[in-house]
């Protein structure tokens, strides 16, 4: 992929929030947008049009936080759909194709500050592409923790409670806790 680079003045770069669910990714991006419109700076937000848990437009935290997004069903499109913009936000960046890592770096060489937020690791604490990509790529990368749901130290894993094997199953607190790795593993005994 070869990928012209911009020779303006504006400088552009990519900052990821990781973590496990419930660590507060989501919260961490819509605290930065907020702080991006505080500023009067043009944003662009955007999240997979799959997502429509909390609702079908909106990213929404799981502590309720909220800030107005648009859906989208393949990264591409996300190319169309900015222009003048200072920051581009996408949540749940694991849930897109792995397009996503191209159309964030062209966005990144126009000049533009582009927040990504989402998981790491899958339900078996394995990477989940494309987030190593973009992790690998990132100027600025922010891991987030969670408190374990089984002894109480710092979770860093996205434990499934159904035994479930599809890679993606959208959820919330019914389907998903976090975890330490001890008790992540001793879980998938």
């Amino acid at each position: 992929m070869f990928i012209e680079p911009f020779n303006g003045r504006k400088k552009g770069w990519i900052e990821v929030i990781s973590g496990c669910m419930f660590s507060g990714k989501t919260e961490e991006l819509i605290r930065r947008l907020k702080r991006v419109q505080i500023a009067g700076r043009k944003a662009e937000i955007f999240k997979p049009a799959i997502d429509v848990r909390y609702d079908a437009n909106d990213i929404v935290s799981h502590d309720s936080s909220r800030i107005r997004s648009t859906p989208v069903d393949n990264p591409y499109n996300i190319l169309l759909m900015v222009s003048d913009v200072d920051v581009v936000g996408i949540d749940e960046a694991q849930f897109f194709d792995p397009g996503i890592v191209e159309v964030i770096e062209k966005l990144a060489l126009k000049g533009i500050r582009v927040i990504v937020a989402g998981l790491d690791m899958d339900y078996l604490g394995k990477p989940f592409e494309p987030m190593p990509a973009l992790l690998a790529r990132a100027e600025y990368i922010t891991k987030l923790h969670a408190i374990c749901q089984q002894c109480g130290e710092i979770a860093n894993y996205s434990y499934r409670i159904p035994k479930i094997d599809d890679q993606v199953l959208l959820g919330e607190k019914n389907i998903y806790e976090p975890r330490c790795r001890s008790c992540f593993y001793e879980g998938q005994k």
